[in-house]
C-alpha cells in the first residue's frame, strides 16, 4: 500500500531499521465496520427518537444541585468550633489583602501618614523612577535589545495614558506571582518526595489546566466575595499548575551525579533538597516562574469581572462599550507588560547562571547590588519629583491616543465593506457552518460514546477506552450533551481553520532562519495578546454571533498551530534531509514525503494545543452570543450558581482530556512506527 511504502522510506531515511506496518487483522476491520454501522444506524434513528440526542431528563444525575447545596452549607453552616468556614475564608482574604494594599499604595495610590492635624500624604512612586529602575535592571542583566524593549514598553504605558491602570495590574502581579510560585514549588516538592502525592495531583492538575477560567471564578466569588483579593486568588489558582509540573520535572531530571555527590557528602534529605537539588534545578525552575507570570497577566481581564481593576477592567469596559481604540490600547499595554516581564525573568535566570567573573561587564557598577541600584534610582527620582510634578505624574496634555484612528477605521469598514463582509458571513453560515452544526446536534450520545471508546481501545488499549468512554458519558448523564455538541462544533471548525492557516505559515517559518524570526514575532504577539482583545475588532466587523466567535477562537488558537509545525519541521535531522536530496528528491518531495511525515507527531501535538486553547476561549466567546458550555459557565458566574459553573466547566475539561489522550496516544504510536525515541 502507498502509506506503508512511504513510511518504510521515511524509516530508512531516519537510519532506523525498517518496520513494516503489520496488515490489520480482519477482526479489526470488522470491528471498525461494526462500530461505524451502529453509529450510522443510531444517527439515522435519532431523528425519530429524541432520547438518543437529548439525554432523558429522568436519567440525569443532579450533580449541579448537589454541589450548589454543599457550597451553601459550607458557607452558611460549616464550622470548626471557634470559627465558621466563612470566617476562615474571610480571614485568609484579609491576610492576602495586606501585601496587595501595600503594593497598591506604593505604586498607584500613595500613602497617608497620620502626622499633624490634617495628616501628610506621600504620593506613589513617580513614573520616571519606575521606568528608570526597570531600564537599569534590564541594562544590568541583559543586552541592549532588552533595554530598548523594557524602556519602550514602560514608556508606552506613560505616553498612552495607561500608567495608573498598569500600576494597579502590576501590584496584583507582584503579590500573585510569588504566592503562585511558592505554592506550586511546594506541591512539586511534595510530589517528588512521595509517589502517592504525585498520583493524586496529576488528575487534579489536568482538570485545573483544562477547566475554563470562568469556572474558577464562581466558587472563588462564592467563598471570598467580590473584590481584588478574590480576583488575585483566582489568578493564583489559574497560574499555579505549570509551576507544580515544572518543579516536579526539574527535580526528576536533576543530574544523577549531583544527587550522588550530596548523598556521599552526608546530606540529610532536607539538605539534599534545599542545598543540592533546588540550586541545581534553578534554571529549569525559572521556566515555571516565567509561566506563572505569563498566565497571571493572561488572567487580568477575566479577573476584572470579580473585582480586579487595572488594565483588565479597562479592556472589559471598552468591550462593553465597543470602544475598539481604547480597548486595543489597554490590551496592547497588557501585552507589552507581559513581554517585558517575560524577557526580564528569562534574563534574570541566565544572569544568575553565569559565573561571577562574567557578570562584571559594567565596570564599577558591577560591584553595586542590583537591588540597591534600583532603590537609589527610585529614591532620587522621588525626591526630585516632589519639586517637579511632571516627573511624578505624566502630564495629561502630552498623552497620546490612537483611539480616534481605530474608531474611524472601523466606521470606514462598516460603511464601505459591510455588504461584502455580510455576504461572506452569510454564505459560510448557510452552506458550511449551519449544516455541520445540525449534523452534530443530531449526534446520538450512545453512538458517539461507542465510537470514542473503540478509538481509544485501538490507540491505547482497554484502559484508555474505559477512560474516554466514561468522560463522554459523564457529559451526557449530567444533562449537557446538546451544549457539548455546540462546543465541539465551534471548536472543531475553529481548529480546522487554525490548522489550515497555521501549517502553511509554520512551513514558511521553517524554510529559512529569516522567515523563522519573522514567524516567531507573529506567534509571540498572538500568545501575549489578552483573549478579550480578539473580540473587540471581530464584533465591530461581524456583530455578535457564532461566526464572530469562530473567528475570535481561530485568532486565539492559531499560535500553537504555527509554532509546533515550525518546531517539528526544524527538528528533522539535517542528515535525513541530505539523504533525501541525494536520493533525487525535489524540495516539494523532501517536504511532503520525508520532513512532514517525521514532523507529524510534533504537528499533532500542535493540534492538541490548538484544541486546548480553542476550548479555553469558549467562555470568552459566550460574551458574543454563543449557546454552548461556555455560555453555561458564564451564566453560572452571573447567577453565582456554583454547581452549574463547576459541572459545565468540568464537561469542557473532559472534552479537552478526551482529545488530549487520543491525540497523545496516536502521536506515541506514530513515533514508534517511525523509529523515533
Amino acid at each position: 500500500m502507498f502509506w506503508q511504502k512511504r513510511d518504510d522510506v521515511v524509516s530508512l531515511a531516519a537510519g532506523a531499521p525498517m518496520r513494516r506496518i503489520p496488515s490489520s487483522p480482519q477482526s479489526v476491520w470488522m470491528g471498525w465496520l461494526a462500530v461505524l454501522t451502529i453509529v450510522a444506524v443510531l444517527w439515522y434513528l435519532a431523528g425519530n427518537h429524541r432520547w438518543l440526542t437529548h439525554y432523558p431528563q429522568d436519567w440525569i444525575i443532579p450533580l449541579r444541585y448537589w454541589i450548589s447545596d454543599f457550597m451553601r452549607w459550607l458557607v452558611r453552616e460549616a464550622s470548626f468550633g471557634l470559627f465558621t468556614f466563612r470566617e476562615l475564608t474571610r480571614a485568609f482574604a484579609w491576610l492576602l489583602d495586606l501585601p496587595l494594599q501595600a503594593c497598591l499604595n506604593i505604586l498607584a495610590r500613595g500613602i497617608d501618614l497620620p502626622l499633624g492635624e490634617g495628616g501628610v500624604r506621600l504620593p506613589p512612586l513617580p513614573w520616571v523612577g519606575v521606568l528608570g529602575a526597570m531600564v537599569y535592571l534590564a541594562w544590568r542583566i541583559g543586552d541592549r535589545g532588552l533595554v530598548i524593549l523594557v524602556g519602550c514598553s514602560f514608556g508606552y504605558l506613560a505616553i498612552f495614558g495607561q500608567w495608573q491602570s498598569a500600576m494597579v495590574t502590576l501590584s496584583s502581579i507582584l503579590v500573585a506571582v510569588p504566592l503562585g510560585v511558592l505554592a506550586g514549588a511546594g506541591l512539586g516538592i511534595m510530589a517528588y518526595r512521595r509517589r502517592g502525592v504525585e498520583k493524586a495531583l496529576t488528575p487534579v492538575l489536568d482538570l485545573m489546566q483544562t477547566v475554563p477560567v470562568f469556572a474558577y471564578l464562581v466558587p472563588v466569588l462564592f467563598l471570598f466575595g467580590f473584590g481584588p483579593v478574590s480576583a488575585m486568588i483566582a489568578t493564583i489558582i489559574y497560574a499555579m499548575p505549570p509551576m507544580v509540573r515544572v518543579t516536579l520535572l526539574a527535580l526528576k531530571t536533576a543530574p544523577v551525579e549531583v544527587t550522588e555527590f550530596g548523598r556521599m557528602a552526608g546530606c540529610t534529605s532536607r539538605q539534599l533538597m534545599w542545598k543540592i537539588l533546588l540550586p541545581a534545578s534553578r534554571h529549569s525552575l525559572m521556566v515555571g516562574v516565567n509561566q506563572v507570570i505569563m498566565l497571571s497577566l493572561n488572567m487580568v481581564i477575566i479577573a476584572s469581572m470579580i473585582g480586579a481593576g487595572g488594565l483588565g477592567h479597562d479592556v472589559l469596559t471598552a468591550l462593553r462599550r465597543l470602544a475598539i481604540g481604547s480597548g486595543l490600547e489597554a490590551g496592547l499595554a497588557i501585552t507589552l507588560l507581559a513581554i517585558s516581564l517575560d524577557r526580564l525573568s528569562k534574563a534574570t535566570a541566565e544572569y544568575q547562571a553565569k559565573p561571577v567573573r562574567l557578570r562584571a561587564r559594567h565596570g564599577r557598577l558591577a560591584q553595586v547590588n542590583i537591588g540597591l541600584g534600583m532603590l537609589a534610582i527610585v529614591a532620587a527620582s522621588y525626591l526630585v519629583s516632589l519639586a517637579l510634578p511632571f516627573l511624578a505624574v505624566y502630564p495629561q496634555q502630552f498623552v497620546v491616543s490612537t483611539g480616534p484612528f481605530w474608531d474611524e477605521l472601523v466606521r470606514f469598514v462598516n460603511i464601505h465593506l459591510y455588504d461584502y463582509l455580510d455576504a461572506f458571513k452569510s454564505a459560510l453560515l448557510i452552506y458550511v457552518l449551519i449544516p455541520i452544526k445540525r449534523a452534530l446536534m443530531g449526534a446520538p450520545w450512545p453512538g458517539i460514546a461507542l465510537l470514542v471508546g473503540f478509538l481509544g481501545w485501538r490507540l491505547g488499549g482497554p484502559r484508555l477506552a474505559l477512560l474516554v468512554t466514561a468522560l463522554v458519558l459523564f457529559i451526557a448523564i449530567t444533562g449537557n450533551w446538546q451544549n457539548a455538541m455546540i462546543s465541539v462544533y465551534l471548536c472543531g471548525i475553529s481548529v480546522i481553520v487554525a490548522m489550515a492557516i497555521g501549517i502553511p505559515v509554520g512551513i514558511l517559518g521553517a524554510s529559512s532562519e529569516r522567515m523563522h524570526k519573522m514567524v516567531q514575532v507573529i506567534v509571540d504577539t498572538l500568545q501575549t495578546l489578552p483573549s478579550f482583545v480578539y473580540l473587540i475588532p471581530v464584533v465591530m466587523l461581524f456583530q455578535v454571533g457564532e461566526f464572530s466567535a469562530i473567528i475570535a477562537i481561530v485568532l486565539y488558537a492559531l499560535a500553537p498551530a504555527i509554532r509546533y509545525t515550525d518546531h517539528g519541521l526544524r527538528g528533522v535531522s539535517p542528515e535525513i534531509v541530505e539523504a533525501a536530496r541525494m536520493s533525487g528528491c525535489r524540495p516539494w518531495q523532501t517536504l511532503t514525503k520525508v520532513k512532514f511525515p517525521l514532523a507529524m507527531p510534533a504537528i499533532m501535538l500542535g493540534v492538541n494545543q490548538t484544541i486546548m486553547m480553542a476550548l479555553s476561549m469558549l467562555v470568552i466567546t459566550a460574551l458574543v452570543g454563543t449557546n454552548d458550555l461556555g455560555q453555561e459557565v458564564y451564566i453560572a458566574l452571573t447567577r453565582a450558581d456554583t454547581g452549574l459553573g463547576i459541572v459545565a466547566g468540568v464537561c469542557v475539561a473532559f472534552i479537552a482530556i478526551v482529545a488530549d489522550r487520543l491525540i497523545g496516544a496516536w502521536a506515541e504510536r506514530r513515533k514508534t512506527l517511525l523509529g523515533q525515541t
